[in-house]
């Protein structure tokens, strides 16, 4: 199979090339982008190597590494030829110049969604593009209160890899509710809900305007995390752990056809009937 570099750099040039970094965008520092994939600085500082001498990206001292080229988008397969996967960005964008955007979201952080939100309010605040007149999100994420089977520390008593996930995604809300009042401010009519689930995603799916659908399982990794030290909050070590690969995971596309009884259809209609009865049941009756 590829090296890990070959990986890492595959993944980046996918997201410049998907928009997840855009023109201009500043790339996350080397430790974050480590973190992300789970590799070493080393790997993340060869692949990013290759993007800065194919002219890609470049580095500044005191203004870190941006993106200065975009590699060309492969084309948009025509509709009578289905493709097999896809990415969030084209979906998010074309949602986002419908009147009317709805999202519904099973996912272990939101981190990826969060990102492409911000991409979307930066475009209709700085760039002029038109906003939506509704934005809708429903998002089911897992239970904060019990450990999840991931990510976490291989050993049982260790909670600190437990706790750093519950960390990021409290944050993340934070951001989501920034985000709720800055499309409101731009006149959006928007409304957020997040519900928990009492158990761990065994994948990602995003249903985008009940008509698109992104589906990906999660495929569980052992990786060192690194965790700030106890007793030194200045010092790291790394912990033996068992986590998913969020970033670069495949998902696979479909969509509701006219035709209810097609492979798309009968996969798209099951996954919507999935979220909507765990959202109203399961999560709806469960506090997280």
């Amino acid at each position: 199979g590829e090296s890990t570099q070959a990986r890492v750099e595959r993944v980046l040039r996918e997201q410049l090339e998907n928009g997840t970094y855009p023109l201009k965008a500043r790339v996350p520092p080397q430790r974050q982008l480590a973190d992300e994939f789970g590799v070493s600085r080393d790997t993340v500082q060869r692949a990013l190597a290759r993007l800065t001498e194919d002219g890609l990206i470049e580095t500044r001292r005191g203004s870190g590494t941006r993106v200065i080229r975009v590699p060309n988008s492969r084309p948009h397969p025509p509709q009578s030829q289905r493709p097999g996967s896809a990415s969030l960005k084209p979906l998010i964008e074309q949602a986002f110049r419908q009147p009317e955007v709805s999202l519904d979201v099973a996912t272990l952080t939101a981190e990826t969604l969060l990102r492409h939100l911000r991409n979307q309010h930066e475009l209709i605040a700085f760039e002029g593009a038109s906003a939506p007149e509704k934005l809708r999100i429903r998002m089911l994420l897992p239970w904060t209160t019990e450990r999840l089977a991931y990510p976490r520390a291989r050993k049982a008593e260790d909670t600190r890899i437990w706790e750093r996930w519950r960390t990021m995604v409290r944050e993340n809300g934070i951001q989501l509710d920034e985000l709720t009042a800055g499309f409101t401010g731009l006149g959006v009519e928007t409304e957020v809900e997040i519900r928990h689930l009492p158990m761990t995603p065994q994948f990602k799916l995003y249903v985008i305007n009940d008509e698109h659908m992104l589906f990906g399982p999660y495929a569980v990794l052992p990786r060192m995390i690194r965790v700030p030290r106890e007793g030194h909050p200045d010092k790291d070590e790394a912990i033996d752990s068992l986590d998913v690969l969020g970033l670069g995971a495949t998902l696979s596309y479909h969509r509701l056809e006219a035709d209810e009884g097609t492979h798309d259809s009968v996969f798209f209609t099951s996954m919507r009937e999935w979220f909507s009865s765990n959202w109203d049941t399961v999560a709806g009756s469960f506090a997280s």
